[in-house]
């Protein structure tokens, strides 16, 4: 069992991550006949003497609704520059990425594919606090295609919800 990744969100705590894939399981069930997307991003806060990462964790049954968690990472020293931070946040996001399995994709798979002519659908995107405006537009290039090497797909702002505006709510 995975014991360094625990998870939380408004209605549970200390989720580890077979809980959290459990739950994503039991709401793609609800409704199966439907486009899914797995969004996974990350937001920082540098404060006073730390650096606090929250990463989401956010499945979104596509117009009809949408279930979520939070990871929660502390860096024990407040960091200055923004590459050290959109690296960190990317790397995080990648590391609760890989917790998905094969096996885990092969689950969801099952789920889906006996409704697949219904319209069911699944992809798995990363999403990165950078866009085309801003101090991070120098960062696309390397970020998205760190993202790419892993074979899923990038999202950057305004696209990038799981991290600017779910994970960002609650770094403060």
């Amino acid at each position: 069992m995975d014991g360094e990744h625990r998870f939380y969100n408004v209605s549970e705590r200390h989720m580890d991550f077979e809980t959290v894939f459990t739950r994503i399981c039991n709401f793609i069930e609800r409704d199966p006949r439907n486009l899914y997307r797995l969004s996974i991003g990350t937001d920082s806060q540098a404060h006073r003497k730390d650096t606090r990462f929250i990463t989401a964790v956010h499945i979104h049954r596509v117009g009809k609704g949408a279930w979520g968690c939070l990871w929660h990472k502390a860096v024990q020293k407040k960091l200055t520059t923004l590459r050290e931070k959109i690296y960190l946040e990317t790397q995080f996001s990648q590391e609760i990425a890989c917790l998905f399995t094969p096996d885990h994709m092969q689950r969801i798979w099952d789920i889906l594919h006996p409704y697949a002519q219904d319209g069911a659908g699944f992809v798995m995107e990363i999403h990165l606090d950078i866009g085309n405006d801003g101090l991070t537009k120098e960062f696309i290039s390397d970020m998205t295609m760190k993202v790419k090497a892993m074979g899923l797909t990038a999202k950057i702002k305004p696209d990038a919800y799981a991290a600017f505006s779910y994970a960002n709510r609650y770094t403060k």
